[in-house]
């Protein structure tokens, strides 16, 4: 039986440009047919048919991202479709994500790693598996790999919505340095490169220096330094690498404001109510990688080491507990390391082509977290300090079978453990727990039949609880008896997808889903984070991705996304799940090589969402434009420029519905004492950059 090599299909997926395999010596004799060479243009060009078990799993290429009108680095990941990255603070803050009729806020059910190390963190200061991008540098990234649903053995970990692997370069076209210039007193450089070290050695580096106030009254003035560090050794079959990576950033918050405060005049759309918001983080890590691969037989181990730190400054509802203001302190102090394992083998079961991976995750967090509240930046009171170490566990297993010529099936499980010690300042909250999970999964693939495949998938996931609440015997604030989530919420889903290529150069996936939860996460106005509701809930929805290669300098693309969010249970509050996303709509069109020309004009739509249990608030819509050109001067020289929110749409960013209390409001109707407003995060008007870079 004739069959694609494993290894060539995960080299299409991990943006692998070149991949050579051996050819058998005698192709008539028994057993699987190794191919001979094969050119792989990884991203949406790729023809996927055949090679993946989801209509809603890809790659997306270099040559698409560095094609992309950017604001900040996070958005890279809006090149999965469905995929909308937002801000409801400072510039060094996590974005916010949505996906799926999630508002996935700073990164909980959307797993994401970057060289396979993973960047969720668990029990962190602001948000349960906070997921800071700021640190990316998108010159030196070569694809983002990603996948939707719980239907995967190698997931485990905030991975119900999707999961996300952003990958560093081995090989660069060329070495660059980049400066920029732009609205706002933008101002950026950058250098990377990729020099051969040896015969069969890469060395990538890259450097980032950045600058940015925004368009805010008081402006953001953040600052960051960035640089990688990589070095790999082999083919693309058989290799090594270790890495290392620094990011320092610092930044003054704007966030989100009182509807009521922009009417009355008191600021304007771009102001503050807390001018010494703000913050300051840094990331470090080390991480190193081994490759072995056969034929038969494949091994992966990665390791790594990270140190982490954020020391955020935060001001939601104002004055409804201090005249002097509301303002908190989140410093989440941590180091975490880990080992991800994988041994791959491939081999034939009664006449089907087979292939039976065995992994293994561990990681272990120790963190110092505190939550105080604060005037100005001055301390006025811890609500809690705690120490915790949070250690997980999970082995894996996945087998991939080809039963006939249009039938495979992917089965796999895994079996997660975690481990929480939190030692608390309150001795009643100091505890140890622990929990466990069995998520099985299948997927059902069938055809090709006219370049069209067909999947049928199933699974069950989950995401972790913050260690302090599943541990806490009473709240910090009120002394009352806490209520103790489990250390893992369960969420499973089923989806049918179709993927064809019907049509001579373009790739288009439509895929029905529906994803439940066992309990919800709201956003808590008093706190500014998500909390959870202990309510289950219920997603489902339809997304159509498109990608057309129109010839080869123009391509299309058009990505629907539709979804719907519902609480399953009987509550009199009503069935919404706040502030979740119900329609997101990506299209552009991209220029390459028209002579010394490249462009590319790209709309977004992110649709209106329920604020509130009851359907009665909703934020607006916004729908911005933006444009990128680039002009080749010479082999050296390129300028290029873009226009951000091109038609300067008065937009927001992010919206809320909660309570909050101007300076000088008497105590409000509210049971908080505030007034119920919406919370408004305005989007960036108009902005221009331009930029020179030199190739050599």
């Amino acid at each position: 039986m004739q069959f694609f090599s494993p290894i060539t299909v995960l080299a299409a997926l991990l943006g692998v440009t070149s991949l050579s395999a051996q050819t058998a010596a005698d192709p008539s004799a028994d057993g699987p047919i190794l191919l001979d060479r094969i050119i792989v243009n990884a991203g949406r060009y790729t023809d996927l048919v055949g090679a993946t078990d989801s209509a809603t799993a890809g790659t997306v290429g270099r040559a698409e991202l560095v094609a992309r009108p950017i604001l900040r680095p996070g958005e890279l990941m809006e090149t999965i479709p469905g995929v909308i990255i937002t801000q409801h603070s400072g510039g060094g803050k996590a974005n916010q994500y949505f996906l799926r009729g999630f508002n996935l806020d700073h990164g909980t059910d959307f797993a994401t790693a970057v060289d396979g190390v993973p960047v969720n963190l668990p029990t962190h200061a602001h948000g349960q598996g906070y997921t800071d991008l700021n640190w990316l540098i998108p010159e030196a990234v070569v694809g983002v790999n990603y996948q939707k649903g719980p239907y995967y053995a190698s997931v485990g970990d905030f991975g119900t919505a999707g999961a996300a692997d952003i990958t560093y370069a081995s090989v660069l076209p060329a070495s660059i340095a980049r400066f920029e210039i732009g609205s706002h007193n933008y101002e950026r450089f950058v250098a990377t490169g990729t020099p051969q070290l040896g015969k069969e050695g890469r060395l990538l580096y890259a450097v980032e220096l950045a600058h940015a106030d925004g368009a805010w009254t008081v402006p953001n003035d953040y600052r960051k330094i960035n640089g990688v560090l990589r070095y790999v050794q082999g083919t693309p079959e058989n290799h090594w690498l270790i890495a290392a990576t620094s990011y320092a950033g610092k930044w003054l918050a704007n966030d989100q404001v009182p509807q009521r405060a922009i009417e009355f005049g008191l600021i304007g759309r771009f102001g503050s109510l807390d001018s010494t918001t703000g913050g300051k983080t840094g990331r470090h890590s080390l991480y190193a990688e081994w490759h072995a691969h056969t034929f038969d037989v494949s091994t992966e181990i990665l390791v790594y080491g990270v140190k982490y730190d954020l020391d955020l400054y935060s001001n939601f509802t104002y004055f409804i507990d201090d005249t002097d203001g509301d303002q908190i302190r989140q410093r989440d102090d941590r180091i975490y390391g880990g080992l991800n394992a994988k041994h791959t083998r491939r081999s034939e079961f009664s006449g089907h082509a087979t292939e039976t991976s065995l992994g293994l995750q561990f990681r272990d967090d120790a963190v110092d977290v505190l939550l105080a509240r604060t005037h100005r930046r001055a301390p006025v009171g811890t609500i809690r300090a705690d120490e915790v170490n949070e250690a997980t566990l999970a082995p894996w297993l996945e087998n991939k079978t080809t039963w006939s010529e249009k039938i495979r099936t992917v089965a796999g499980a895994r079996y997660d453990t975690v481990w929480y010690d939190v030692q608390s300042d309150n001795p009643l909250n100091i505890a140890k727990r622990s929990g466990s999970k069995l998520s099985p999964k299948l997927s059902l693939i069938f055809g090709p039949w006219a370049d069209t495949e067909l999947y049928l998938q199933g699974g069950y996931g989950f995401h972790s609880a913050d260690a302090r609440g599943t541990t806490a015997r009473v709240e910090p604030v009120t002394g009352e008896p806490a209520v103790r989530p489990h250390p893992l919420v369960r969420s499973q889903g089923v989806e049918f997808g179709l993927r064809t290529r019907v049509i001579k150069g373009l790739q288009s996936t439509v895929s029905f889903w529906l994803l439940d939860s066992d309990s919800e996460n709201v956003f808590a106005g008093d706190s500014g984070t998500t909390e959870d509701s202990g309510r289950p809930g219920r997603r489902y929805g339809v997304e159509f991705a498109n990608f057309y290669a129109v010839n080869k300098w123009i391509t299309l693309d058009a990505d629907v996304s539709l979804s719907q969010a519902r609480f399953t249970d009987t509550d009199p509050a009503g069935d919404r799940i706040p502030d979740a996303v119900r329609s997101v709509v990506a299209a552009g069109v991209t220029l390459h090589d028209l002579g010394p020309w490249h462009a590319s004009l790209r709309a977004r739509y992110f649709g209106s969402r329920d604020l509130i249990e009851d359907g009665s608030e909703r934020s607006a819509s916004s729908l911005i434009f933006n444009l990128r050109i680039a002009y080749t001067l010479s082999k050296t020289w390129e300028l290029s420029a873009e226009v951000l929110n091109l038609f300067d749409r008065k937009v927001n960013d992010q919206e809320y519905l909660y309570s909050s209390r101007l300076r000088g409001e008497p105590v409000g109707p509210e049971d908080d004492g505030g007034y119920l407003d919406h919370h408004v995060h305005a989007g960036e008007p108009l902005t221009v950059r331009f930029g020179v870079t030199a190739r050599f």
